[in-house]
C-alpha cells in the first residue's frame, strides 16, 4: 500500500519531474491525493514512520512465531523497513511537487526537531527523506529558472501569497529552542535564510521577514551547518542513489556561495585571521587558541566530498567552471569550449569566480582542503579539463614574479617541482641500493603535514587524468617535470607505503592510455619496483616483495600490495608487452604472475590484517588481474612447444602466456584452484548469515572473480586439451568439471559444485554472481557422467536441497529480470541488473533442456520436481503447497508463460522477453515428449493449468521478433500435436473436441467473456443456430491465421561488393569460421571471422598498406556486417522451417490421430480445402523461399490424401453423387482450383527439386483416384449397350473436367512429368511413371500419348530396359542389393503395359523396338547352371511343384473346402463374416489357377491328344470324403505305380462341386440384389445383420443410428453382390477347364492308349510308343495301364458323368455366359465327352 501510495504522489502535477503519463490521468491522482492530503496525510505518515520499527515489529512475529531462517528474518526486516521508507518517501515525492500546508510544514518540522543521528553521526534513510521533504517545501529556486509554467506555481505558492504561512514557519526556526541535533537545525535555518534570500529580490516581497536572512545565516554558521551536511547528509548511504537529493543539496551549496558573497568574504577573511594565530602559535610553540573556526575548511571539504560521487553522471560541478578563462589557450580548446562564445549565467561566474579567488594567496591551513575541493571539483569529463587549465594557468602568471620562485602553490608547476625536490632529497640518501635501506629511519623524511599535502596533490592529479585522456598526454609528455619517471623514482626511495600506494594509483590513472602504457612497463622493469632480475653478489631480495613481507605484514595493513595490483590491472587491460625484460632475463610477464600468485593469492588468507576489510580488498585485487589475464587468453598451439631463449649465450626455457599459466593452475589441484573454492565456500557461509560484515561488497567482488575464472576455465578448457593432446606435450592436466567434484578439506564433502549452486540462492542480492553460477553449471550439465552424482549432491542434505531449489526458482520468479538488445555498456545500471537476471533466466532453462536430453535421474528432473529417487513416471505433480509439493521451476516457468493469458493481449512474457519465453515452451515440450515425464506432465498442465488452451487461444503471436515468435508457436504447436494424439489414444474426448473445435472453427467463439455474460451469449448463440439467422460473421480459422503469421518470403543479404579481398578467398574464410550453435542453426563465429581479418590487415607491409588501413577497416567492417545479416537470415529461415514443420505435424495429427467423427465428413472437406489453398497461395508467391517447399510439399500430400480418403469414404456411405454441385461436400470448383494449383506448384519447382515433386506427384494421384468410379453392384444383367448408353456421371464428368484442366497445362507439364519419368531419383521417377500411366489412362484423346511418342521419351524409357538389365541381374544373386531396379522395372511394365493397350501406342512400341529390347534382356535368360546332374534336378523341381499343385485341388474341392473355413472360423473367432467370404473367393482363384496350369501343361505338351501328357491317372471313382485323410486314390483301388497321381475321378468331383457352388452362389446373388432394390422395406433384424458384417465389437451396431445402419447396409449388400459376382465368374471357369482336362484326358485313354498287358511283351515295338511316352514325358509316374483300368474308367465315367450332370453344367452355360456376352465352350466340352464315352462303348 506504501509504495502504490507513493507511485500515485509521484504521478501528480508538480514543479521537480513529470512522468510519461497522459494529462487525465495526471489530473485524476492529482485530485485524488489532494483529497487523501485534506483527510491528514502527513500527521498519518508521521505517526507511522515514528511508530514502526523492527524491532517491536519482530517481537510480536517472535510471540507469535512468525519468523523463519535467516533469509526470511532478512526479508521481513526488510519490508519493514521497506514501508517506512516508503511512506517517507511518498512525503518527499510530495513535497518535490507542491508545498505542503501550514500545519503539515509545522507537524513535520516538529517532528524534525526529535530525529537522532545513527551511531558514526548520519542520518537513517527515512528521516534523510523527511529532511529532504522539508528542505523542498522551502525550496524557491524553481523562480530564477524561467519555465513556461511559473506564473502557475508562483500563483500556489504559498511563501508568496500566505502571509500566516511565512510567520509560522519563520517564527518557528528562530526559536531559540535547541533541536536534539544541532546540525540538523543549522540546516533548516540556512535552507529558510536563503528561500528568505531569493524572495527579498521579487516585487510583493514581506520585508518583515527578509530582513532576518543574515542572522539565520549566522545562527547556521554556528551551528555548523556544514560539518553536518558532510557527516549526516552525505554519510547517509541512500542519499547518494536519489538525483532529487543531489539536485537540492546543489542548490543549497551554490545558492549559499552565489546569493550570500558578504558572508563567504567573511568566512574567508575568518580563516586567514585563523591561519595567522595558529602559524605564530607555532613560532612561540603555545598552545592553539581554542577560538579557532573551521567553517570555511568545512565548506571546502563538503564540496569535495559532494562532488566527488556522481552515480547519476550529471556533472553538477560544472557550474564552478567558467568556460571563457581558457579561451585563451587555443592549444587546449576541447569540445567543450564552444559553448563560450554566449555570457555565461551570472551564478555560474560567481562560482567560479569563488574556486579562483580561494585558490589565491592561500593559507596553508587551508592548503589541503582546497586541493580536497578541487579533486571534488574536477571529477567529469569536462570538470577535469576545466581544473587542468586552471592549475596550468597557475602556474604560467605567477612564473615571472620577483622572488624567481615558482608563484601559485596550487599549479602544475609547483607540485611536480616540490616532487622532483623531493625525490632528488631521498635518493641522495641512498647512494646504494643494496643497502639496507628498510632498516634504519629516513634521514631527511617527510613531515606528516607533507604527507598529507602530497597524497591529497596526488588523489587530485589521479582524478584530473582519469577523467582528461588530454591532460594525461600533456603532462606525461612534459619535457621538465617526467612525473612518471619521477613517481617510479620515489618508489624506490623510502617513503612511508601510504604514499607509494598513492603514487601507483596515480601511475594506474595514467596507465589507462595505451600509448603510455607501453612506456610505463618498460620503465616498473627498468627501475625493479619488483625485483624480476637478481644481481650475483646480491644478498636479499628487495623491492615491493620486501616491503609486502616485511614492512606491511607487521603494520598489518598492505596499500602499497593493492596499489601494485591495481597498477598491474590497469596495465594489463592496455597492453601485455610480450618481450618485458628481455636481455637480462626470460622475458615476459611470469615473474610479475609469480609475485601475485605466490606472494599475495595464496597468502592472503593467513596474514593478519588490522582493518578486516582489507584482506578481502586484497583479494579483490590480484583475482582481478587474474580474471583479466584469463579473460584475454586464446589457447594457441604455439603455448604447448617449449621454445627457447638466449640469455647471456645460454639456451633457457621461453615463459608461456600468463593466461596458459592460470589455465594449467586451474586444470590442477593446484593450491591456487583450492583457494578460489575455499574462497567461494566462504563466500557463501557468510552471505548464508545475512548479517553485514566488513569489506562485504569486496569478498563479493571477489567471489565474482572467482566464479568468471571457473566459467572461463571451464569454456577455454576443451581448447587447451586437445592442443595439448596434440602437441602431444608432457604436461599432465585434469579436465575442470573432474576436480570440481573432488573433497573440499574444509567440510570433508565434495561440495564445491552444491557451494556454487548456493550463489543462485542469493542471487537477489548479487545478481552477477548468481549468472556466473548459473553459467558454470550450465556447462557442467553437458557432462551426462555428472549428472547422476550431482543430483545425488543436491539432495543429499535437504535443507541445502531445499535452499538449491529455493535458489533456481528465486532466479526465474524475478520480476525485474528484462531482455534487451542495445549493447551491455551503454547501459545504466538497473538496466544492466535487469538483463543480467534476464540473462541468468536463459541459462537455467538451457541448463534445463540440455539436461532433460540425458538419462534419469539428471538435474532437470530434480530442478522441476520430479521424482528422482523412484520412476520418474510415478511422480504426482501438485500446485506448490500441496501434499507438501515445493515450488520448483515447473511452478515457475508455467507461472512465467500464464501471466496474461486471461487477457486480451496474450501471454505477456512472449512480448516481454521473447527469447526467454521460446525457451521455457521449449522445456514445456521436452516434458510431454519425453514417455518418461509426458504423463505427469501433461495430466498436471490438463487438469490444473489448462495450459495448452489458454495460449492456444492467443496464437499466432505476432511480435516484432519474428524469429522468436515463430520459435515459441512452434514447440507450443508441437506439445499441442502430443496432447491431441495423447488425449485421442486416452479416449477423453471432450479435451480433444475442445482443442479442435479452437484451432479448427471458422465460428466466432465467445472466448473472454466474463462467468456472468458468457451464459446469455451461449444461449443466443444457440437460438440463432436453430434459426439459422446465422448473423454472426465467419473468422478466420485458428490453423490459418497460424500459417499467415508464417512469412514464406525471406529478405537475402546483397552479394559482397569488395574492392580489396578476393571474394572466393573470403567466403572461403567465412566457411571456415561457421559451426553449429546450441539451437542447430549454422552459423558464423564473427567475432573469429573479425580475428582474422584483422589479423590480415594488420599483416600488410609498407607505406601503401597503411595509407589504405581506413578503407581496408571499413571494407572489414562491411563484410562483418554482411555475415550479421546471413546469421539472422539462417536463423530466421530455420525458425521459419521449425514453425512450419510443427504446423504440419499439428494437422496431420488433427488429421490422423483425432477420432474422425470429431470433425465431420463436410467439415473436413472444407477445412482441408481451406488448408490446401491458403498453402498454395503462400507458396507459389513470387517471393516464397525455397527452403520451405519441402515441407509445404510433404504438408500438401498429407493434406490430399486425407481429402481423397474422406470423399470416398463419405461415397461408401451412399450419399451419391449431386450431379448440380459435383462431389460429397466439396464443390467441383474447389477441387478444380486445388488441381490447378498443384499443377502449378509442380510446374514452380522447375528443374531442381525433383524430390520435393515426388510428393507433389503422389498428392496428384491421391487427387486423381477422387475422380475414379467406386464399386458397384456386379447385376450380371447390364448389357454393352446399356453401358454406352447411360448418361455421364459424376465420376465421369470430373474426370473429364481434370483432364481438361492437365490438358490447359501443355507442353509444360508433359515435359516436367515425362523428364522426371527417365531419370532421376528412384522415388520420383516411380511416382513420374505412375502419373503417366493415371492420366494416359484417362486421356481418351490420347494428347499425352502422342507428346511421349513424339517427343522421344518412350523411345528413352524403352532403351533403358537395357541399362535396368544390368541392375536386374544382380539382383538373382543369393544376397540381392537394394529392391528399387526392380520397382522401377515394374513401373516402366506397367507403364509400356498401358500404352500397349492403344493401337498407336502399340505400333510406337514395336517402332521403339520394345521387342527386339526384350529379347537383348539377359536376365530373363537367367537360369542356374545347366549340367546332366542339375538338369535332372531341376526337373525333379519341376515334377514335385506339379504334384503339389495337383494334390491341392484335392484340398480345395467339396466338403474339404467346408472343413477348412470352419477350423479358420474356430482359430480367430472374432472376425467379420468379410474375412470368410475373402477366403472362400481366395480357395476358388486357386482351384482356378491350378486348372489353368493343368490346362496350360496340356497344351504345351501336343495340340493332339494323342502325343500330350497324362496327369491324371485314368481312375474314374470319386474321392471319399475323410476326416483329415491324404486326397489321394480310395485305398480299395489296386496298388499300382500310379498311386500316387491323382484320378481322373478328382476332376469329376471338382466338377460336380463347382456347378452345385455355381447355383448356390447364383441364388445368393439374386437374394442380394432384391435386398439391394428394396432396401426400405427390409425389417430392422436383416438390417442389424448386415451390419454386424462391417462393425466389429459385441454391441456395435447398437450404438449406430439408423441412417448411418442403412448406409451400412447399403455398403455390405453392394460387397456381397459383388463378392458373388467374382465367385461366379471363377465357378465358370472352373467348370470349363475341367471340362477340357477331362476330354483331353479321355480322349488319350480311350483312343490313343494301348494297354500294356503281360503277354503282349512279346510282340517287339507293339507298345513301343506307349510305352515310350509312359516312360518319358508322360511323366508323373504313370509307368503302366492295364486294359482292366480303362474298362473300370469308362464305366466309372458313364456313371459319374450322367444326364443330371449333363443338364446342370449346359444350365450354368445359359445362366452366365450369355449374359456376359462371353460365349463358352461348356457345350461343346460336353457334348465331346458324352460322344466319347458313348462311342468307346459302342
Amino acid at each position: 500500500m506504501a509504495s502504490s501510495l507513493r507511485s500515485l504522489i509521484q504521478s501528480r502535477q508538480g514543479k521537480t519531474f513529470t512522468l510519461d503519463l497522459s494529462a487525465e490521468l495526471v489530473a485524476l491522482t492529482t485530485r485524488f491525493t489532494d483529497e487523501l492530503m485534506n483527510q491528514g496525510l502527513t500527521k498519518r505518515i508521521l505517526t507511522l514512520v515514528s511508530e514502526i520499527s523492527v524491532t517491536r515489529e519482530f517481537e510480536r512475529l517472535q510471540k507469535e512465531r512468525g519468523l523463519g531462517n535467516e533469509k526470511h528474518r532478512k526479508e521481513v526486516s526488510d519490508l519493514i523497513k521497506e514501508c517506512r521508507q516508503a511512506l517517507a518517501d511518498s512525503l518527499f515525492s510530495w513535497t518535490c511537487q507542491s508545498p505542503l500546508t501550514k500545519d503539515d510544514t509545522l507537524a513535520l518540522i516538529g517532528h524534525l526537531e526529535t530525529v537522532t543521528a545513527q551511531a558514526d553521526g548520519s542520518l537513517d534513510s527515512v528521516n534523510l527523506a523527511l529532511v529532504m521533504s522539508l528542505l523542498y517545501c522551502l525550496d524557491v529556486s524553481f523562480i530564477e529558472q524561467g519555465t513556461e509554467d511559473r506564473e502557475d506555481l508562483l500563483q500556489a505558492l504559498p511563501l508568496l501569497t500566505e502571509r500566516q504561512y511565512v510567520s509560522a514557519i519563520h517564527s518557528r526556526l528562530m526559536d531559540g529552542q535547541p533541536w536534539k541535533l544541532p546540525g540538523l537545525q543549522a540546516v533548516c535555518r540556512l535552507a529558510w535564510a536563503l528561500s528568505l534570500r531569493v524572495l527579498s529580490q521579487l516585487p510583493q516581497a514581506l520585508v518583515e521577514f527578509t530582513e532576518a536572512d543574515e542572522s539565520l545565516a549566522d545562527q547556521a554558521l554556528l551551528g555548523d551547518v556544514f560539518l553536518f551536511m558532510k557527516e549526516g547528509i552525505l554519510g547517509c548511504e541512500s542519499f547518494s542513489q536519489e538525483e532529487f537529493y543531489i539536485r537540492r543539496l546543489h542548490s543549497l551549496i551554490t545558492d549559499f556561495l552565489a546569493l550570500m558573497p558578504m558572508k563567504v568574504k567573511q568566512l574567508r577573511n575568518r580563516a586567514d585571521e585563523d591561519a595567522r594565530l595558529v602559524h605564530m602559535s607555532l613560532q612561540m610553540g603555545s598552545e592553539l587558541p581554542s577560538s579557532l573556526r573551521k567553517d570555511l575548511d568545512h565548506l571546502m571539504i563538503l564540496i569535495g566530498e559532494f562532488y566527488s560521487k556522481d552515480p547519476f553522471g550529471l556533472e553538477l560541478g560544472v557550474e564552478f567552471w567558467c568556460p571563457t578563462e581558457s579561451l585563451q589557450h587555443t592549444s587546449l580548446q576541447g569540445s567543450y569550449l564552444g559553448m563560450a562564445l554566449q555570457r555565461p549565467p551570472h551564478k555560474q561566474v560567481v562560482l567560479s569566480k569563488f574556486v579562483r579567488q580561494m585558490g589565491d594567496l592561500l593559507p596553508s591551513t587551508l592548503y589541503i582542503s582546497y586541493l580536497r575541493m578541487l579533486k571534488g571539483l574536477a571529477n567529469g569529463p569536462q570538470c577535469a579539463h576545466y581544473c587542468f587549465s586552471l592549475l596550468k594557468t597557475n602556474g604560467a602568471t605567477h612564473s615571472d614574479n620577483i622572488q624567481g620562485v615558482s608563484g601559485s602553490p596550487v599549479s602544475w608547476e609547483h607540485f611536480f617541482q616540490s616532487l622532483m625536490l623531493y625525490h632528488e632529497n631521498l635518493r641522495r640518501d641512498f647512494p646504494n641500493p643494496d643497502a639496507a635501506q628498510y632498516r634504519h629511519p629516513p634521514l631527511r623524511g617527510i613531515t606528516q603535514r607533507e604527507l598529507e599535502g602530497l597524497t591529497s596533490f596526488l588523489e587530485l592529479l589521479t582524478v584530473i587524468i582519469t577523467w582528461s585522456e588530454n591532460a594525461r598526454l600533456a603532462l606525461c609528455e612534459h619535457p621538465q617535470w617526467a612525473p612518471v619517471v619521477v613517481m617510479l623514482g620515489l618508489l624506490q626511495c623510502s617513503v612511508p607505503p601510504i604514499l607509494k600506494a598513492e603514487l601507483l594509483l596515480c601511475l594506474a590513472a595514467f596507465g589507462k592510455s595505451p600509448e603510455i602504457a607501453a612506456s610505463l612497463w618498460q620503465s616498473l622493469e627498468y627501475t625493479q619496483i619488483l625485483q624480476t632480475v637478481r644481481a650475483s653478489g646480491q644478498r636479499q631480495a628487495a623491492g615491493i616483495e620486501v616491503e609486502l613481507n616485511e614492512i606491511e605484514s607487521s603494520c598489518e595493513e598492505y596499500p602499497l600490495t593493492r596499489g601494485f595490483c591495481h597498477l598491474i590491472s590497469t596495465l594489463v587491460e592496455s597492453s601485455l608487452p610480450v618481450n618485458l625484460g628481455a636481455g637480462l632475463r626470460v622475458p615476459g610477464f611470469q615473474p610479475y604472475l609469480n609475485f601475485l600468485r605466490d606472494s599475495v593469492f595464496l597468502p592472503f588468507p593467513t596474514r593478519a590484517y588490522r582493518r578486516p576489510a582489507e584482506k578481502w580488498e586484497v583479494a579483490d585485487s590480484v583475482l582481478e588481474v587474474f580474471h583479466k589475464l584469463l579473460r584475454d587468453y586464446e589457447p594457441q598451439p604455439s603455448d604447448f612447444i617449449q621454445e627457447m631463449v638466449e640469455l647471456q649465450g645460454e639456451q633457457v626455457p621461453a615463459h608461456k602466456p600468463p593466461g596458459h599459466s592460470i589455465m594449467f593452475h586451474l586444470l590442477n589441484d593446484s593450491p591456487m584452484l583450492a583457494l578460489c573454492l575455499s574462497l567461494l565456500e566462504e563466500g557463501v557461509r557468510q552471505l548464508d548469515t545475512y548479517a553485514p560484515f566488513p569489506g562485504k561488497k569486496h569478498l563479493e567482488s571477489a567471489v565474482l572473480h572467482c566464479l568468471c575464472l571457473l566459467d572461463l576455465a571451464l569454456q577455454k578448457e576443451v581448447m587447451f586439451m586437445d592442443l595439448l593432446r596434440e602437441s602431444q606435450s608432457s604436461l599432465l592436466v585434469s579436465p575442470l568439471e573432474q576436480l570440481l567434484q573432488g573433497v573440499s578439506p574444509q567440510t570433508r564433502r565434495a561440495d564445491h559444485i552444491v557451494n556454487i549452486a548456493r550463489y543462485l540462492y542469493h542471487s537477489s542480492s548479487n545478481p552477477e554472481a548468481g549468472f556466473q553460477s548459473a553459467k558454470i553449471l550450465r556447462r557442467i550439465a553437458n557432462y551426462p557422467n555428472i549428472q547422476t552424482r550431482l543430483v545425488g549432491d543436491f539432495t543429499h542434505d535437504q535443507t541445502v536441497s531445499d535452499k538449491l531449489m529455493a535458489g533456481f526458482v528465486e532466479c526465474l520468479d524475478n520480476e525485474e529480470a528484462e531482455e534487451g538488445t542495445e549493447k551491455g555498456d551503454e547501459l545504466e545500471q538497473p538496466k544492466k541488473v535487469a538483463r543480467i537476471r534476464h540473462e541468468t533466466q536463459i541459462h537455467i532453462l538451457n541448463l534445463l533442456i540440455t539436461s532433460l536430453e540425458l538419462k534419469a535421474p539428471n538435474l532437470a528432473l530434480y530442478l522441476l520436481g520430479y521424482e528422482v529417487k523412484k520412476s520418474v513416471s510415478s511422480t504426482n505433480l501438485q500446485d506448490p503447497g500441496v501434499l507438501g509439493c515445493p515450488r520448483s521451476c515447473l511452478h515457475a516457468i508455467l507461472s512465467l508463460l500464464q501471466r496474461g493469458t486471461e487477457k486480451r493481449s496474450g501471454p505477456a512474457l512472449t512480448q516481454k522477453a521473447p527469447h526467454l519465453a521460446e525457451l521455457c515452451y521449449q522445456v514445456i515440450y521436452q516434458l510431454c515428449a519425453c514417455p518418461d515425464t509426458s504423463g505427469p506432465t501433461m495430466r498436471y498442465l490438463r487438469t490444473s493449468q489448462d495450459f495448452l488452451f489458454s495460449h492456444l487461444q492467443h496464437l499466432p503471436f505476432l511480435l516484432s521478433n519474428q524469429i522468436a515468435a515463430l520459435s515459441q508457436m512452434s514447440w507450443l504447436m508441437k506439445t499441442a500435436a502430443i496432447e491431441l494424439r495423447v488425449t485421442s489414444l486416452n479416449r477423453q474426448r471432450s479435451h480433444t473436441q475442445r482443442l479442435v473445435s479452437l484451432l479448427l472453427d471458422d465460428q466466432p467463439h465467445a472466448q473472454h467473456a466474463v462467468d456472468g455474460e458468457s451464459g446469455i451469449e451461449e444461449e443466443t448463440r444457440s437460438v440463432s443456430g436453430f434459426l439459422h439467422f446465422d448473423t454472426v460473421s465467419k473468422v478466420r480459422r485458428k490453423l490459418l491465421s497460424v500459417l499467415d503469421a508464417i512469412d514464406f518470403s525471406q529478405d537475402m543479404p546483397e552479394l559482397l561488393q569488395l574492392d580489396f579481398f578476393e571474394r572466393t578467398q573470403i567466403e572461403q574464410v567465412i566457411s571456415n569460421c561457421e559451426h553449429v550453435n546450441e539451437q542447430g542453426h549454422t552459423v558464423c563465429n564473427v567475432k573469429l571471422l573479425h580475428r582474422v581479418l584483422v589479423a590480415e590487415v594488420n599483416a600488410l607491409q609498407g607505406m601503401a598498406a597503411i595509407g589504405q588501413r581506413p578503407l581496408l577497416m571499413e571494407e572489414v567492417n562491411s563484410i562483418l556486417q554482411q555475415v550479421v545479416e546471413r546469421n539472422h537470415v539462417r536463423r530466421s529461415l530455420s525458425a521459419k522451417r521449425q514453425a512450419l514443420q510443427s504446423w504440419r505435424s499439428l494437422v496431420e495429427t488433427l488429421l490422423t490421430a483425432c477420432p474422425a467423427d470429431l470433425i465431420p465428413a463436410d467439415d473436413r472437406q472444407l477445412i482441408i480445402r481451406d488448408l490446401l489453398l491458403d498453402l498454395h497461395d503462400k507458396v507459389l508467391s513470387e517471393d516464397a523461399a525455397g527452403e520451405l517447399m519441402p515441407i509445404v510439399a510433404g504438408a500438401v500430400f498429407t493434406l490430399t490424401a486425407h481429402l481423397s480418403q474422406s470423399v470416398l469414404s463419405e461415397q461408401q456411405q451412399g450419399e451419391g453423387l449431386e450431379a448440380s454441385s459435383g462431389f460429397a461436400s466439396i464443390a467441383n470448383s474447389a477441387l478444380h482450383l486445388i488441381l490447378r494449383k498443384l499443377l502449378d506448384f509442380i510446374l514452380c519447382t522447375g528443374g531442381g527439386y525433383q524430390r520435393l515433386r515426388a510428393h507433389l506427384y503422389g498428392s496428384l494421384l491421391y487427387y486423381l483416384q477422387i475422380a475414379q468410379k467406386p464399386e458397384e453392384p456386379d447385376t450380371l444383367q447390364t448389357a454393352m449397350w446399356e453401358r454406352l448408353t447411360a448418361p455421364e456421371d459424376g465420376f465421369s464428368k470430373l474426370q473429364r473436367e481434370n483432364l481438361a484442366i492437365i490438358e490447359s497445362y501443355g507442353k509444360a507439364l508433359m515435359e516436367v512429368v515425362c523428364r522426371d519419368a527417365c531419370d532421376g531419383h528412384e522415388i520420383s521417377r516411380m511416382l513420374a511413371l505412375a502419373v503417366l500411366d493415371r492420366i494416359l489412362s484417362i486421356d481418351r484423346q490420347n494428347q499425352w500419348l502422342l507428346y511421349v511418342c513424339n517427343s522421344g521419351y518412350l523411345r528413352s524409357l524403352v532403351e533403358s530396359l537395357r541399362q535396368d538389365d544390368a541392375a536386374l541381374q544382380t539382383m538373382l544373386t543369393p544376397q540381392p542389393p537394394l529392391l528399387k531396379p526392380l520397382y522401377i522395372y515394374e513401373s516402366k511394365m506397367a507403364l509400356l503395359t498401358r500404352v500397349a493397350k492403344t493401337g498407336e501406342g502399340a505400333v510406337e512400341l514395336l517402332r521403339c523396338g520394345l521387342v527386339a529390347q526384350l529379347m537383348e534382356c539377359q536376365v530373363f535368360d537367367m537360369v542356374p547352371d545347366m549340367n546332366s546332374a542339375a538338369l535332372m534336378e531341376f526337373q525333379g523341381h519341376i515334377n514335385r511343384f506339379q504334384r503339389l499343385c495337383l494334390s491341392l485341388l484335392g484340398r480345395l474341392a467339396g466338403s474339404e473346402r467346408e472343413r477348412l473355413l470352419k477350423q479358420a472360423e474356430i482359430s480367430a473367432p472374432g472376425e467379420s463374416a468379410e474375412r470368410r467370404e475373402e477366403m472362400e473367393v481366395a480357395m476358388q482363384q486357386v482351384c482356378a489357377n491350378i486348372m489353368e496350369y493343368c490346362q496350360t501343361l496340356l497344351l504345351q505338351s501336343s495340340t493332339q491328344a494323342q502325343f500330350s501328357i497324362c496327369l491324371f491317372s485314368p481312375s474314374g471313382s470319386e474321392p471319399a470324403s475323410r476326416d483329415g485323410g491324404r486326397t489321394d486314390l480310395p485305398s480299395a483301388l489296386p496298388s499300382m505305380a500310379y498311386s500316387r497321381v491323382p484320378s481322373l475321378g478328382l476332376i469329376l468331383y471338382l466338377l460336380k462341386n463347382s456347378a452345385a457352388d455355381f447355383f448356390r452362389f447364383h441364388q445368393s446373388h439374386r437374394q442380394s440384389l432384391g435386398k439391394l432394390q428394396s432396401l426400405d422395406q427390409l425389417p430392422p433384424e436383416e438390417l442389424k445383420e448386415l451390419c454386424q458384417g462391417l462393425v466389429s465389437g459385441p454391441g456395435g451396431v447398437e450404438k449406430i443410428s439408423s441412417v448411418q445402419r442403412s448406409l451400412l447396409a447399403k455398403r455390405r449388400l453392394v460387397q456381397l453382390i459383388n463378392n458373388r459376382a467374382k465367385l461366379l465368374a471363377l465357378c465358370s471357369y472352373v467348370i470349363e477347364t475341367c471340362l477340357f482336362v477331362l476330354w483331353r484326358h479321355l480322349e488319350y485313354y480311350l483312343l490313343h492308349c494301348t494297354p500294356s498287358d503281360p503277354k503282349d511283351s512279346l510282340l517287339p515295338g507293339a507298345n513301343a510308343f506307349g510305352g515310350l511316352q509312359a516312360s518319358g514325358s508322360r511323366g508323373l509316374g504313370l509307368s503302366r495301364v492295364s486294359q482292366q483300368d480303362l474298362d473300370v474308367l469308362k464305366s466309372d465315367m458313364a456313371a459319374g458323368f450322367g444326364e443330371a450332370l449333363q443338364r446342370k453344367l449346359l444350365e450354368v452355360e445359359g445362366l452366365y455366359s450369355q449374359v456376359r456376352s462371353r460365349y463358352t465352350f461348356i457345350q461343346a466340352l460336353v457334348r465331346r465327352i458324352r460322344g466319347l464315352l458313348r462311342q468307346s462303348k459302342g
